[in-house]
Parts: structure tokens; sequence; C-alpha cells
């Protein structure tokens, strides 16, 4: 067998199932209290005629990957998985191919042919990311190895100056980190969320085990780092970070942390504004000498434009700014860069062939950087795909908030949350009759995840019902 095997993809299907959130979770305009998980499942054919099937899941969430206010979440959710059967249609209908350039071909019909600013980019690129992740995860499955081994052989026949022309030469297999077997959380903090115990009211106190405060999630997890949501104008932003800047004097933290202003901002001098104006007290002062980056302030629309960056100076004095939203198209961070900013984010949810290329960006240049970022993700397939991701990439710290929000493995059927005790019992703890996420320190230890032959989960029951949508 070559390194890079050609498969032909010979069936895509999906199942939609809910997800009920114990707490609403806001960021920027929308406030979450439910989403359905989409579920792929992707059955390729090897050279010599063997079968494997592979899986992935992201949840349907509103208002991210389009913000259009006149859409309902459920028509938000529709249109996202209306875009995975798209992806997964063209994906049937390439030749057989290794996994890199089936990625490829969809990408070239369902991205690539675009206006870089159309509204729907995102929306397509998720689509493209849903199937490229369970193509990866059964590609390992058919040679029998984990993810990150698959990658270090070159198995899925990956192509970086195909993503980024200035990639050509790069020894990429030589510049990938080992494996991190634990990563850090870094905890969200919601534009809802109370900080202290005290600050709770009693009648929306929960009795079901798990922290619904800041103060209970560090006490609870051990937590180091945060990820601060801002966007409720710069009074009210403030007045927020100043009230956090008492809160980890009170508990004599320095804590870690970015703030996501999920594209709330006009401009950056309102956020230079925000920064002055918190730095400018001494508590307030303390607590942004912590401050790692600034993502997405400004909407996705106007990322690139130059004249909205007037304060660029004036905000890099305190932290540097990272692409989110606006990383809609692999040509994206190029053009964030282009007006000044240095990073970008890491979402399955965007492609992981895309972090892949982007770490190589990185690696040519110190001041650029990818940070670990996350869409809610729960588990099994979703959170552990991701967490695999990041690892690979050696990120040391990744948001984190599926665990907060969703009460653990909820979701899923019983047997599937046994079977995901049995197999990865470094990542989840028993919780009631189901199962948690295990942080210990800090940290989520996901030896097992990056052991299990595939792309992160050693299951092979997810206990939803598929419907296939494509069939060669």
């Amino acid at each position: 067998m070559s390194a890079a095997p050609a498969v032909a993809v010979v069936e895509v299907a999906f199942g939609r199932s809910p997800c009920e959130l114990r707490l609403p979770f806001r960021f920027g305009g929308v406030t979450l209290e439910r989403a359905d998980s989409l579920t792929c499942g992707v059955t390729v054919r090897g050279e010599g005629g063997a079968v494997a099937r592979g899986w992935s899941a992201d949840l349907l969430a509103p208002r991210w990957f389009r913000k259009d206010n006149d859409a309902t979440p459920a028509q938000d959710a529709d249109e996202l998985q209306a875009s995975a059967v798209a992806a997964a249609q063209v994906l049937v209908g390439q030749p057989a191919a290794a996994a890199f350039g089936l990625w490829r071909g969809v990408m070239e019909e369902r991205v690539d042919p675009f206006p870089f600013d159309q509204p729907d980019q995102l929306v397509r690129g998720f689509g493209v990311a849903l199937v490229e992740r369970a193509l990866l995860d059964a590609v390992c499955r058919l040679v029998g190895a984990p993810f990150a081994q698959a990658l270090g052989q070159d198995v899925f026949g990956f192509r970086p100056a195909d993503v980024h022309a200035s990639l050509s030469g790069w020894d990429w297999r030589r510049d990938l980190p080992k494996p991190r077997g634990r990563v850090a959380v870094r905890h969200t903090v919601g534009m809802l969320d109370p900080l202290r115990e005290r600050d709770l009211p009693e009648g929306l106190r929960l009795d079901d085990g798990l922290p619904q405060t800041l103060e209970g999630d560090l006490d609870a997890y051990g937590g180091r780092w945060l990820k601060v949501k801002i966007g409720a104008g710069v009074e009210r932003d403030r007045a927020r970070l100043l009230d956090l800047a008492s809160f980890c004097a009170e508990r004599g933290s320095a804590l870690g942390f970015s703030l996501d202003g999920n594209e709330q901002y006009d401009d950056l001098a309102q956020v230079a504004d925000l920064l002055e104006s918190v730095a400018a007290e001494p508590l307030g002062a303390r607590l942004l000498e912590q401050l790692a980056w600034i993502e997405q302030p400004l909407s996705r629309a106007v990322t690139f434009e130059p004249a909205r960056h007037r304060a660029l100076e004036r905000v890099q004095r305190f932290a540097p700014l990272l692409i989110d939203e606006a990383d809609a198209t692999p040509r994206s961070f190029e053009r964030a860069r282009a007006v000044g900013y240095r990073g970008v984010s890491v979402k399955n949810c965007k492609g992981v062939f895309r972090a892949l290329a982007n770490f190589g960006v990185c690696r040519r240049d110190d001041a650029w950087f990818q940070s670990g970022e996350d869409l809610t993700n729960v588990g099994v397939l979703a959170l552990q795909q991701d967490l695999v991701t990041h690892s690979v990439l050696g990120l040391p710290h990744v948001e984190r908030n599926g665990h907060r929000y969703l009460r653990g493995l909820d979701h899923l059927p019983g047997d599937v949350v046994a079977r995901a005790l049995c197999e990865h019992g470094d990542l989840y703890r028993p919780l009631g009759e189901g199962a948690g996420l295990r942080i210990e320190g800090g940290e989520v230890e996901l030896q097992s995840a990056l052991q299990s032959v595939g792309y992160g989960a050693a299951l092979d029951d997810f206990g939803v019902a598929l419907e296939v949508v494509a069939q060669a």
C-alpha cells in the first residue's frame, strides 16, 4: 500500500439529534438555549476493496456561521445541514484519490469559486469541514492507525502548497511537534455568566452537580486560563472587566485570558478606548498584563478594511489581534495579516487541512500564531476530534465551554456514554448516571483519543439514526 492510499467515497449519511443546554449561553447578539447536533458517517473503499466508515459531528449553532438577524435558529441549522449535504454529494462524485485530494476537490466546487466576501462562505466551509473529518476518520480506520500516526506517515497525502503557495518546499512532517498528551482548558466566561457564587440569584441555581459561576468552575477544575466575552458596549464592557479584575484580586489569582469581541465593535478606536479606560485603574492594569490576544472585535464584513484599523497601534500596546469569524476561506489569514492581525483561530468546524496549512504559515514568522478555540463542541465525536487537532498542532491551551453549557454527555444514549467512559476514562468521569468531562489541574488528558485507531474516538456507534444522502 502506498503512503497515501487512494480511496473512493461510496456513501455519506447524516443523523440529527437535539442537545439541551443546562445554562443559556450568550455570544454576540444571540442567547443559545438548545441546538441540534449533526452526525456524519462517511464510508470509503480502499485500493484492495476493503471498506471502512468514519465519523464526525458538530452542533448546528445559530448566528455564528452567518450573522443573519432575520433568520430563525431553526433556519440557520437547516442551512448548515444543507451545506453538509451539498458537500457530501460533491465528495461522493470525486474520483478515487488520497484524502487531501478528495478534500481539495470539494473545496474547489463548494468554496473556492465564490467571492471572498460572500456572506455564506463560513456556512459552505462548515459542510466541507464536517465531511472532511469523517473522511479522515474513515481513512485512519481503513489503515488501522490513530490520526497523529497517519498524519506523520502522510497517509492523507497532505500537500500544503496547494492551500498556500508560499508553503512550497516546506518539510511539514519535520516541523510538526510531538502531540500533546495534556491540553490546558481556557474556560469561557460568557456575557451572562456570574463571576461569584453570591452573584448567582437563588432562583437560577441548578441542582445538577456542576458549577454555574466562574468561582465554582475555578474551584472545581483548577483552571488557569479564561476566554472573556465582550461586546455589550464600551461602558458595560469596562465595568465587566474591572469586576473581573476585582474578582482575580480577591482570589489572589493571575489568570491568563483572551478577549472575544464577537464582531460587536465598529472600529478599533472603540476597542482601544475600552482597554485604555480599564488600564487607567490599578486593578485593571494588572488584569491586562495577563491578556494574550483579542479575538474578532470587528464585523467580518469590515475586518479587512484599513480605515477601521487606524487605532491598531493603541490596541497592540495591550495584545495582538486574531481573526475568527472573518476566517472564512484559506485566503483569509493572509488578508488579515496585511491589515495588522497576527493570529488565526483553529476550529475543526473550519477545517483540519486548513488548520495544518495555517500552522505552516505561522512557522515562517514567530509574530504569527494560532489559537485553540471552540464552538461549544461536545463529546464524544466533536470534542475528541477537536482536541486531537489541537494536540497535533502543539497548542498549549484551548477554549472549552461545551462541558459548562451542556451537562456532560447527557445528549447521548446511555450505552454510548457507558462505552465512552470505558474507552476514554482519561477524558470523562462518572457524573450521576452519565459522564462529564474530566478536568484536573485545569487540564484534560487525551492519551486515549490520541491512541485510538481513527480520528480521536475508539467508538464506532454513536446512537444516532443515519439517513443516506449521497451514494456512489
